[in-house]
């Protein structure tokens, strides 16, 4: 009878522990902040992958979301309840999905509107947009109040090409709601341009602006951009030239200045990815490919950039960052090394300071 007593109260004694520890994990969990993983999933990765920043600035791996097939860009439905995610594939589509807690449910698949898109966003109108880059396109869709997408509802081919042996062709690489609700600001890498874009609501085409494109600086390569929190800047990442572009919106845009991501040192090949700002609209961070690092700037009264340094991202290819909620911490994908690392954030110098790291299969998007 004793020895069964004993078994007993063991089994009890691990069922409690693990009760504590489960108890532990949902109230860390609790105080930590959640984010998404996209991934391409030719290697190890399985689809969207759902982690935690803790206050702390620790990372947590949760957990897989979601089965799905090269989901490369991530974005959510503004009123917070629904993420959409890009598959880069030949056949481009997108997924929606419900989320619901660390999982997601998927809802429906549309096309995209063409070949490899490689990004994707919406608006508090519901209005979604697609960048595909091996077609040169912008698809708009429109997602309802239940997370369905709608069939594409309009596809906007860009044309032309630049200097540079990438720019053989349209290369749309992203697009974007400006700030004022009116324009839609599209960057194609290929024809080394930004396009300028309307919506026609009543027949949901997407229709050329006043003010059709702007060239940026010979063989560029435009990629990402910024808008400055408060003034009618745009900030523009040069993937070919390793650079920052400075255009300003008056009457009409313009291109104003560059600024090189990279030490005058540094002479191997190197190629920029993403660009973010932080909310005070202080400091600009863009990520070097090749270099391995966030490069710093703060921002002047004129809207000049100033480079502070050079933070290194402990792996390689770099291909996209997220500034956290707060503007605490910033996270970097290393998509060669198959990590996520977190920087504490100086809000007062704009610098970083290493915090921790996680693995992660093939990570190319954060989305908080």
């Amino acid at each position: 009878m004793k020895k069964v007593a004993n078994i007993i109260f063991l089994i009890a004694l691990a069922v409690l522990v693990l009760s504590c520890t489960e108890k532990t994990r949902k109230e860390n969990s609790q105080m930590a902040t959640t984010f998404y993983i996209g991934t391409y999933t030719n290697t190890q990765s399985e689809g969207i992958y759902t982690y935690a920043l803790h206050k702390n600035g620790e990372l947590e791996r949760i957990g897989l979301a979601a089965t799905s097939e090269n989901p490369s860009f991530l974005t959510k439905s503004t009123d917070g309840k629904y993420l959409i995610a890009a598959n880069e594939n030949e056949e481009g589509t997108l997924s929606s999905f419900k989320i619901d807690g660390d999982s997601l449910h998927l809802i429906n698949l549309a096309s995209s509107g063409g070949v490899h898109p490689c990004f994707v966003t919406a608006n508090d109108k519901g209005q979604v947009l697609a960048a595909n880059y091996s077609s040169g396109t912008i698809g708009l869709l429109q997602i309802n109040m239940k997370g369905q997408l709608s069939p594409i509802l309009d596809v906007q081919q860009h044309s032309g090409k630049g200097i540079h042996p990438r720019q053989d062709a349209a290369h749309a690489h992203s697009t974007w709601f400006d700030p004022d609700g009116k324009i839609i600001i599209s960057v194609d890498l290929g024809t080394n341009e930004l396009v300028f874009s309307t919506i026609d609501t009543g027949t949901n085409k997407l229709l050329p602006a006043t003010q059709h494109s702007l060239k940026m600086d010979p063989g560029a390569g435009p990629r990402h951009l910024a808008f400055y929190p408060e003034k009618p800047w745009i900030y523009v990442v040069n993937e070919l030239t390793s650079s920052v572009s400075l255009v300003v919106k008056d009457s009409v845009y313009s291109l104003k200045s560059s600024f090189s991501t990279l030490p005058e040192s540094f002479t191997e090949e190197n190629t920029c990815a993403d660009i973010h700002i932080s909310n005070d609209g202080r400091f600009l961070y863009a990520s070097n490919r090749g270099h391995n690092s966030i490069a710093i700037f703060s921002i002047g009264t004129d809207g000049n950039l100033t480079l502070i340094g050079h933070e290194s991202t402990r792996g390689e290819g770099p291909r996209n960052f997220a500034l956290s909620p707060d503007n605490a911490f910033l996270l970097v994908a290393n998509q060669l090394t198959d990590k996520i690392v977190s920087f504490k954030r100086d809000t007062n110098s704009g610098k970083l300071e290493y915090i921790s790291e996680i693995a992660a299969p093939t990570p190319v998007c954060i989305f908080f």
